[in-house]
């Protein structure tokens, strides 16, 4: 008999009651899997979990975005990966999302258990990894921020207001250089997103045409600091193409090198999650073929 460990937090989002595990466990065991049910009781748990299981057929984590990373995070340390998969239960959800899930749990499982494996791609920053998204600097810290309460009463809704407070928050630039592709360019910029998704912020489409086996991941930054600049670059996000907006500066890569001009205090965010990290440099790069288990229903066009 095959055997599945599903490791979950039941502090994401609106958490999972004990009845709809319960089912979940037996819907897997309705497809031949033995099951252990993992409960994290920790931040960082789920990387210990997953990095110290014994072999398994597949490793199923429940949870939000910052859940997900952890357990990709504990699987690429292993000597021998295992076939995972996520099913979201946070508040944004952006890795669900972009694999075609829904908010329906048990809908969702089967979809994950009459999937494929799909191999995609995963960034590391510092060699930190994360699954779709890292930034710094201005709206940033909204993710990890933004109290649990308020995320549990309000949803999305609860971003929303912890952005509008950071909107009226000074906006700081960076000093900073970097390299890509082999060239250096310096400037100062008052954020960063570095993203192998399509989703990000709960916006879909974020950029027109990505793919997430192409070895390669998106880079923007932006240096606008008026408020009012701000604004329009909100409403052109909904309307425009982001990679051709003034201010906003584009690339595509699988390597690139920052370098802070100062230690700075901010700290970046990875998957939703704060990534307490002072350095003056920072690298990211690409893991290539990475497999998860991922819907039949997924959209093709995110592969090559």
């Amino acid at each position: 008999m095959k055997k599945c460990i599903v490791v979950y937090n039941s502090n994401s989002g609106k958490g999972i009651k004990k009845d709809m595990l319960n089912k979940f466990v037996e819907t897997i065991r309705a497809k031949d899997y033995e099951v252990e049910t993992i409960q994290t009781k920790y931040q960082g748990h789920a990387i210990d979990i997953v990095a110290n299981a014994e072999d398994v057929d597949l490793l199923l984590s429940i949870g939000g975005d910052g859940t997900c990373n952890e357990v990709v995070y504990g699987n690429l340390k292993r000597k021998k990966r295992l076939l995972m998969s996520h099913i979201p239960l946070g508040t944004t959800n952006d890795i669900g999302s972009m694999f075609g899930l829904t908010k329906n749990l048990l809908h969702n499982l089967n979809l994950i258990l009459d999937g494929k494996p799909r191999k995609i791609d995963i960034c590391t920053i510092n060699n930190r990894p994360f699954v779709y998204v890292a930034g710094f600097g201005k709206f940033m810290n909204v993710p990890y921020e933004t109290p649990r309460d308020l995320k549990k009463r309000f949803g999305y809704i609860a971003y929303l207001i912890e952005g509008i407070k950071a909107f009226n928050d000074k906006t700081k630039s960076y000093e900073m250089s970097f390299t890509i592709d082999g060239e250096e360019y310096t400037g100062f910029y008052s954020f960063i997103i570095i993203s192998s998704a399509n989703r990000i912020a709960g916006i879909n489409n974020f950029y027109k045409d990505v793919k997430l086996d192409d070895n390669k991941f998106e880079v923007l930054l932006c240096n606008i600091t008026k408020k009012s600049d701000i604004i329009k670059s909100l409403y052109y996000l909904k309307t425009h193409d982001i990679t051709k907006i003034p201010g906003f500066y584009f690339y595509k890569t699988d390597n690139i090198k920052f370098k802070f001009k100062n230690y700075e205090r901010e700290n970046w965010c990875i998957d939703g999650e704060e990534l307490k990290s002072h350095r003056k440099e920072y690298e990211i790069k690409v893991i290539k073929d990475f497999e998860m288990l991922l819907p039949q229903t997924i959209d093709e066009n995110l592969f090559i």
